[in-house]
């Protein structure tokens, strides 16, 4: 490989790995940036003999690992080895539900109606239907709900194009893969529904690897508990008239109950008046709109299925929304009747969407029984697993107490390549003038390093007040550098830009911190606002710290700071990508010094020389001009 170098730590990462394999046991192993934990886990993993699965943290590294670095070790190693890639079903076009978008013909925007020629051409011609292949079509595009299946409405054996689906083909093929790669989410559903007994969705296997692992405590908390959507309910009404159109249309009750579905479950959002966030079910109690609104949805719920039972055996669409429209008005009986003190119940709140949560306040018990019951080896990898390399709030989460954990520090130059800067006489971070403090303490950094920077927020609404804060700072000084905010196009989408203008300023929240790669000099600059703390007021966390707290533990020490140290080694992590990157961290929280645990939060960091100077910011960045290969600042 063109730039290899021998890794010390690499290569006992894989020694680790190949000896937990050989013992059935569970490993848990930090790597930092640069470490190359991809190979230290893919080559004992494929010389290993056995079955092997790969849950990665996103789809992007899912296609990553099936497209070049499996590809690349299996050629290196010369070794027999088959590859499976496997996505949820959303993932897949489906056959059955394109033909009836084709027929029906009506789409929220003319966009839809435009993408759909290139999905149907894309279904014809494509060997997996994967819609990550078919990049014109936009991933956040509404049309894909409407050609592609859930596990509630596949039509399964009964369906006429199953011969061909592509969902179970790509099943088919992990059957007999020797490595299958899956995501989190799709490995949890899978757990979920063995427990259930309902199906087994990936094959057994020898060995577990979990990448980007430290993702695993939040993902398992879903899965292993209950969630009912406005959205879920939107489009069974939106099912239910198409079949009806389809197969009863001379039943007129049967729309008129779907369409009497689809208001009250709009009316269910409309009736929370707050934009977004996560609330207790207390909270409810003081919105006189809430339970009247919940108890309309169920009296259409109910009507919907009875009208459906008198429907559903003119074909087989009818029959499935009916068995939905069960299903659902059985969970949201269920989330009602919810009182289980190992659980708290919570709604989370979206522009367009409401969700009803059951979730339980540990997973540790409920994973320790996945891994107690199979003899088969269990890898936990991530570059932020530990604090200060102390692993027991990852052990405590995931309940892995017998694992074996392991650490090794990224053997990138940080100490010369890198600076803390942390600007002095910032605000408190609760006050109302914080946000203006860290954007006038970052644009004299960011004019140092000639844009080419992060804005790192700990939450939205900061974000787009530092984004407004530096449109008018950029105005006023003239500063030409192209400004970039989340949610302006795709994180993908966003990204490319971000590496072709060479000289931008990037402003992002929760997407930004982790998962994202920008190696070279068009990232010189992180900024974080703030130590990210998960705000006291989320029903999860205040939950789990009152359990902390009932059972005489201090609820901050060990799970509010340890889940903040590693969002932050998250977010730290985007500055230095490549053993040639020089730049600059700066973290605006005076917490970091004015409080007793900042110095374990810096502890847990990257070693690298700190200052609370900007002019060491300034001479930093012109001794890295001359460290660089200057390229020409790109344009759009």
């Amino acid at each position: 490989m063109t730039g290899f170098r021998v890794r010390r730590g690499q290569l006992e990462m894989a020694h680790a790995v190949a000896a937990a394999i050989a013992n059935h046991s569970a490993l848990i192993a930090e790597a930092g940036t640069g470490t190359g934990k991809t190979f230290a886990y893919l080559v004992p993993a494929l010389l290993s003999g056995g079955k092997v699965i790969i849950s990665t943290g996103t789809k992007t590294l899912q296609d990553q690992l099936f497209d070049r670095d499996i590809q690349v070790v299996r050629d290196a190693l010369k070794v027999p080895v088959t590859v499976a890639l496997l996505k949820g079903r959303a993932n897949y076009v489906c056959h059955h539900y394109l033909e009836r978008a084709r027929h029906e013909g009506r789409f929220p925007s003319r966009d839809d109606a435009r993408y759909l020629p290139l999905i149907a051409n894309f279904a014809q011609h494509s060997a997996t239907g994967d819609r990550s292949d078919l990049p014109a079509v936009p991933e956040n595009a509404s049309i894909w709900s409407y050609v592609t299946s859930t596990r509630e409405n596949c039509l399964g054996s009964a369906c006429a194009h199953y011969s061909k689906c592509f969902v179970m083909e790509a099943r088919r093929q992990a059957l007999v893969a020797d490595v299958v790669v899956v995501n989190h989410h799709l490995f949890f559903a899978d757990v979920v529904l063995r427990d259930e007994g309902v199906s087994e969705l990936l094959p057994a296997s020898n060995t577990i690897i979990f990448d980007e692992a430290h993702q695993l405590p939040e993902t398992a908390s879903l899965f292993f508990g209950s969630s009912v959507s406005t959205s879920r309910l939107l489009e069974l009404a939106r099912d239910t008239r198409i079949e009806a159109a389809a197969a009863a249309r001379d039943y007129a009750a049967l729309p008129d109950a779907a369409h009497a579905l689809d208001k009250a479950a709009r009316d269910l959002r409309l009736a929370c008046k707050e934009d977004s966030g996560r609330f207790p079910v207390q909270a409810l109690a003081r919105n006189r709109e809430f339970e009247p609104a919940l108890n309309t949805v169920c009296d259409k719920l109910d009507a919907l299925a009875k009208t459906l039972e008198t429907q559903a055996e003119r074909s087989e669409g009818l029959e499935k929304c009916r068995q939905r429209a069960l299903t659902l008005a059985a969970q949201i009986g269920d989330w009602r009747d919810h009182d289980d003190p190992k659980f708290v119940r919570w709604v989370e709140l979206f522009s367009h969407a409401l969700h009803l949560n059951a979730t339980p306040l540990s997973i540790a018990e409920i994973f320790q029984e996945q891994i107690s019951g199979h003899a088969r080896a269990w890898i936990f990898t991530s570059a932020t697993l530990s604090v200060g390399g102390d692993f027991n709030h990852y052990r405590n989460q995931m309940g892995l107490t017998e694992a074996h954990a392991l650490t090794w520090d990224s053997p990138f130059d940080f100490a010369g390549h890198a600076l803390l800067y942390v600007p002095r006489g910032m605000p408190d971070p609760n006050t109302p003038d914080y946000t203006p403090a860290v954007v006038a303490a970052a644009l004299p950094a960011i004019e140092a390093s000639g844009g080419r920077a992060f804005l790192l927020f700990t939450s939205l609404r900061a974000m787009r007040e530092g984004h407004e804060l530096l449109q008018d700072a950029f105005a006023r000084r003239k500063l030409g550098y192209p400004l970039l905010m989340q949610g302006e196009g795709s994180r993908t989408e966003l990204l490319e830009r971000f590496r072709r203008l060479g000289n931008a300023v990037l402003i992002g929240s929760q997407s930004f911190w982790e998962g994202v790669d920008v190696r070279g000099e068009a990232l010189s600059l992180v900024v974080i606002d703030k130590l990210p703390f998960a705000p006291p007021d989320d029903p999860l966390l205040a939950a789990r710290i009152e359990r902390i707290k009932r059972e005489g533990r201090n609820a901050f020490v060990e799970f509010q700071l340890p889940q903040a140290v590693i969002t932050l080694k998250q977010g730290a992590g985007r500055l230095i990508r490549d053993e040639t990157d020089r730049g600059v961290l700066m973290i605006c929280d005076p917490r970091l010094f004015s409080k007793g645990y900042g110095r374990r939060i810096q502890a847990s960091l990257p070693s690298m020389k700190g200052t609370r100077d900007v002019a060491e910011v300034i001479a930093f960045f012109e001794r890295a001009q001359t460290a660089y290969v200057r390229v020409p600042v790109g344009g759009e």
